[in-house]
Parts: C-alpha cells; sequence; structure tokens
C-alpha cells in the first residue's frame, strides 16, 4: 500500500471511490477547487497495482471576512473515504495524519476541523479514540438527507506525534508527494493565509 499526494489526475478514481463509499457526492468542480487551491492537503492511498482504494480530501478554511488578524489558522478535512475491501488496515488513519501533518507543516494550522454524521461510529470512533479529535457541537440537518453532523476539532498545538512522524510506513513504499513533504514543506507559498472508514 501507498499513501502519497493526490494529483490531478486521480480525480475521476477519487470521486468512483466517493461514489462507492459515501451518500454524500461532490461534482468533479469540488474535486478540482480543492486540489488547486491546497495541492499538498489531499492524499490518496493506492493498492499494489497503483489503483486508489482511498483517499483524503482536504483544504483550509477561508478567514472569517470580520474576524481580525488574531483568528485561529483552520484545516478542514472535506471527506475521507476507504473501499470496503480495503477497512481496517489502518489507511483512513494514515489519510489523515499524513493531511493534519501537511497542514501543520505547511500552513501552521492551529485545528483541523470536519463534520461526520452523528450516525457513522466507525468514522466516531477513529476521530475520537484514535486521532483525539474532539466534538464541538452539532449542526442540524447538515446533510442533503437531513441528518445532524457533528463539528469535530483536532487542536495542532503541540501536535509533535504528527509533525515529527515524517513517513507514513506501509512496506516502505512512500509516494513521492511524501518524500518532498518530508523535506519540509512543499507549498511555493508558505506564510498566507462524508466519512468513511
Amino acid at each position: 500500500m501507498n499513501i502519497r499526494v493526490a494529483r490531478p489526475e486521480d480525480l475521476l478514481a477519487m470521486q468512483h471511490c466517493n461514489l462507492l463509499c459515501l451518500p454524500e457526492n461532490y461534482h468533479m468542480r469540488y474535486y478540482f477547487l480543492h486540489i488547486i487551491s491546497c495541492p499538498q492537503l489531499s492524499y490518496v492511498a493506492e493498492d499494489e497495482k497503483g489503483r486508489i482504494v482511498g483517499y483524503v480530501l482536504a483544504k483550509m478554511k477561508d478567514p472569517e471576512p470580520n474576524g481580525g488578524e488574531n483568528q485561529p489558522k483552520l484545516g478542514n478535512i472535506t471527506s475521507l473515504a476507504v473501499k470496503r475491501s480495503y477497512r481496517r488496515l489502518g489507511l483512513a488513519q494514515k489519510l489523515m495524519q499524513q493531511s493534519a501533518r501537511a497542514m501543520a507543516e505547511c500552513f501552521q494550522v492551529d485545528y483541523v476541523m470536519l463534520h461526520v454524521r452523528v450516525s457513522n461510529r466507525a468514522a466516531l470512533a477513529l476521530y475520537t479514540r484514535i486521532l483525539n479529535f474532539q466534538t464541538m457541537g452539532v449542526d442540524a440537518k447538515y446533510y442533503a438527507n437531513g441528518e445532524d453532523a457533528y463539528i469535530m476539532r483536532l487542536d495542532m498545538s503541540g501536535k509533535a506525534d504528527i509533525q515529527e512522524n515524517k513517513s507514513i510506513n506501509m512496506g516502505e513504499n512512500i509516494g513521492d508527494g511524501d518524500k518532498a513533504l518530508n523535506k519540509g514543506c512543499s507549498c511555493n507559498h508558505c506564510g498566507h493565509d462524508g466519512h468513511c472508514c
């Protein structure tokens, strides 16, 4: 298995994974905007044949227009999905950790935010028990079917475990994007400001 930075040519396979795994689906334009705006934050998991079996789609949240200069920097996990036959292998955890680490290294985020269905027990267990996200509240009727979402937040201050673990090692096969990230921030502009497990 290989975890690497998502590329534009991965978008169709990412969308296909989303369609297989999640009830909330996105237009291709939405995926493309994530890859264009924050190319270093979204990752894919590949099997031994190079097929995409999971992904995390992430971006930086825009600052509030009237929020002042001292607003926290917020990263956002938009979507996380792993194909059913590849679950329980730790891929979702590794995708999340890789994205959070990139947010910390490239954008010095204060928090990583996400929404998750209140009924998604597997994702809730991953976020709370393994990744240490805290539930901040409920967003009523957040999803298209009217289901509520938990608003979750990971405090990135003092996250040496994410920032110092420089490689996601799954059989010594680290993608090119990870190699670039391991050398430091891979973004060219430092300093600016549906989940399934």
